[in-house]
């Protein structure tokens, strides 16, 4: 597979390149949540990663992609994930979007 270093992208060009893939590669173990799981998720992508915090949270269901440690599994099992562009952009919609993450918040405040 061919792989392009684009460097910084933004608005619709960022779009537009996520719209281009089959899969988003996400090849840490160190970053903690990665925002850009959740934007390549909500452009349809499913994502390869390995199974550490962050990727684990996001990567619960069989079609949002595939977790493994050996990252070519990874990647072949999250090009075979079930589902479509559509259904992973609306599970991300439905459990990611500001009012339902502000809730999930609001809900973990302790009052004293």
């Amino acid at each position: 597979p061919d792989v392009t270093f684009t460097g910084l992208m933004e608005g619709e060009e960022l779009a537009a390149q996520y719209r281009s893939a089959d899969v988003f590669a996400f090849p840490s173990r160190t970053d903690t949540f990665g925002l850009v799981l959740l934007e390549a998720l909500a452009s349809g992508l499913p994502v390869a990663a390995f199974p550490a915090m962050g990727p684990q949270d996001i990567v619960t269901q069989p079609m949002l992609g595939c977790l493994d440690n050996d990252f070519a599994a990874a990647l072949s099992g999250a090009l075979k994930a079930p589902g479509s562009a559509q259904e992973r952009a609306a599970y991300i919609q439905a459990h990611y979007a500001w009012p339902h993450v502000s809730r999930q918040f609001l809900g973990n405040l302790a009052v004293k």
